[in-house]
């Protein structure tokens, strides 16, 4: 099997020099050496143990197993072709499955308002959005792309970083009219607050100030593992949510949340700076070049 393959580059130079007429042509045509050209046709010849090319001074003559071996060459290197163009098309047009998985909130608040128009302008592509909070392994579940809250891309996956996201506290008017409103971050005690719940350290929430930090529990009458779900019951009026910045950018452009605390900084395990990751690869697919500058550029155009 591998003298099989060593000896495919030796039948194109032996089918060029059967479309060529001679040595010298098919080596002109090659960039080669008439020798060079005459060497692997020689050396195609003994591995296959027959005669290809009559030589003689005026021409060359093919025998009737050259003739054969000739059209055999031809189809090999006519897949070759259809290979190529394959390729060639992938490259070019944007098709096929596309999946990408990322953190629930930024899945549902930020990358799927997106997705209609990324499928009207790219008709060949299919999405499919795995929305989990859980680390994927893109390799062993053929994951095209994961959009993963990290400092940096881990071994083994490049990587672009897409968005800061940060965290803030937020309450309606009607809450803070009613309740007060928070000066310091031990007030937050004396508040119903609307936290992620999945960890008992969801519950112990940090702040920074310049040199200052702080730390207090909270509690509540209400809890939920989803961002959208803990800004509907702030809008509510249930109590001072824990929001990434943007689930809750709009509510407050409206006025209907106002900030908390907003000179201090919310420290949570999921701020950061999200990453798109992919595996690393000198050459992406079409469809995952397309995805990854669509979005980015319908982000940065959002601000």
């Amino acid at each position: 099997m591998n003298m099989q393959i060593d000896s495919l580059p030796d039948m194109a130079v032996f089918a060029r020099v059967v479309e060529a007429g001679s040595f010298s042509a098919a080596a002109r045509q090659l960039g080669s050496t008439p020798s060079a050209v005459s060497r692997q046709v020689a050396r195609l010849e003994g591995q296959l143990r027959v005669r290809l090319l009559e030589r003689t001074t005026r021409k060359l003559r093919l025998t009737e197993a050259g003739s054969a071996a000739y059209g055999r060459c031809q189809a090999m290197l006519a897949a070759a072709r259809e290979v190529w163009a394959l390729a060639d098309a992938d490259a070019a047009t944007p098709r096929g499955l596309l999946r990408v998985s990322m953190p629930k909130a930024v899945g549902r608040q930020v990358i799927h308002p997106l997705m209609a128009g990324f499928l009207a302008q790219y008709p060949e592509v299919d999405v499919q959005l795995i929305i989990t909070d859980r680390t994927v392994d893109l390799y062993q579940e053929a994951i095209d792309l994961a959009i993963r809250i990290t400092d940096a891309p881990p071994p083994g996956l490049a990587g672009r970083p897409l968005m800061p996201i940060r965290h803030l506290l937020a309450a309606s008017p009607a809450y803070l009219a009613a309740k007060g409103t928070p000066q310091q971050p031990r007030d937050l005690a004396a508040h119903s607050c609307l936290y992620l719940g999945e960890d008992e350290r969801d519950r112990h929430w940090r702040f920074r100030r310049g040199n200052e930090s702080a730390e207090v529990a909270v509690r509540g009458r209400y809890v939920a593992n989803h961002s959208e779900v803990r800004l509907e019951g702030a809008l509510a009026g249930l109590g001072i949510a824990s929001l990434p910045e943007f689930a809750a950018r709009n509510a407050l452009a409206r006025g209907e949340l106002h900030t908390v605390l907003a000179d201090w900084e919310h420290l949570t395990d999921y701020a950061g700076t999200a990453w798109l990751l992919y595996p690393s690869k000198r050459f992406l697919p079409a469809k995952l070049r397309v995805w990854i500058d669509y979005v980015v550029g319908q982000l940065g155009s959002s601000g």
